[in-house]
């Protein structure tokens, strides 16, 4: 895989896209596990693909809008359900969690209508669905390095506000913290990433590399900033892993990279229940 990567573009795109996404993902999975937010990435993920397939639905109806990259349209559902899903808490502030299976509900079902009206799948949205090493453009990877760059920014300059909402909602906002920015900030992130992330993970699967890494980490770390160190070492331990099994077996690179992930978890399992014996 090493001297193809040199070789051929796609290949190189595929792999500094998914080291890209092996960064993101995780880093953010980190904050979304602490907050309790684990179905947000599944429920953003469902929209993001109702609008991939509102995409190739109007490139095909459309041939003025053919040269619309569904990408793009995926984002912008994708964003404008994270905003929904931030209005949706404010109104249900005693039953927040309702949010997040309103908007998932709502994904789907748009998500069933667009892929009937184009008549089923084709091999466009099937790349998006489980991801593809060939599908990834150089378009893509600036893409997902525009939005590695605005998650790394928005973490570092708004760090000690988010460790302070992920762990005591209230008391940050009487320090003073601006809840309503910060919740906007970050949601918004966590949407452009599932949604930068779906062209090599596929939109189905992002989620699992959201919360696997953190998962294992929790078990090893011994503080916040380790959970956040280790989880992206995981990840992208994970993301080259599965490219490598998905080159060398010609498997779709989401479902490698997710089960990459497992076998790190399992291993991080084991060896916390080693340490304790």
């Amino acid at each position: 895989m090493w001297e193809a990567i040199w070789q051929y573009e796609f290949l190189r795109n595929a792999f500094v896209a998914g080291v890209l996404t092996g960064f993101t993902a995780p880093l953010l999975g980190v904050f979304i596990v602490v907050r309790r937010l684990s179905l947000i990435a599944d429920a953003l993920s469902h929209v993001t693909l109702a609008g991939i397939a509102a995409g190739l639905l109007l490139g095909s109806a459309a041939p003025a809008a053919a040269s619309w990259s569904p990408l793009y349209i995926g984002m912008s559902f994708s964003v404008v359900a994270s905003l929904f899903v931030e209005k949706l808490r404010a109104v249900y502030r005693h039953y927040e969690e309702l949010a997040i299976p309103i908007v998932l509900s709502a994904g789907i079902g748009l998500s069933v209508i667009f892929i009937s009206m184009a008549n089923g799948f084709t091999t466009d949205l099937f790349s998006y669905l489980f991801g593809s090493v060939s599908a990834v453009s150089r378009a893509d990877v600036w893409t997902a390095f525009a939005v590695a760059a605005a998650a790394a920014m928005v973490i570092l300059t708004f760090y000690k506000e988010l460790f302070l909402l992920s762990f005591d909602e209230e008391y940050a906002r009487v320090s003073g913290v601006r809840t309503t920015l910060i919740h906007f900030l970050f949601i918004v992130l966590v949407a452009l990433v599932i949604a930068a992330s779906m062209r090599i993970v596929g939109v189905l699967l992002i989620s699992s590399l959201m919360t696997l890494p953190v998962a294992a980490s929790i078990r090893i770390a011994k503080s916040f900033k380790q959970v956040i160190g280790l989880s992206i070492l995981f990840g992208e331990l994970a993301v080259i892993a599965g490219l490598w099994a998905a080159y060398e077996l010609d498997w779709a690179p989401g479902g490698t990279i997710v089960i990459a992930a497992v076998v790190i978890l399992l291993f991080a399992l084991g060896w916390k229940r080693g340490r304790q014996r």
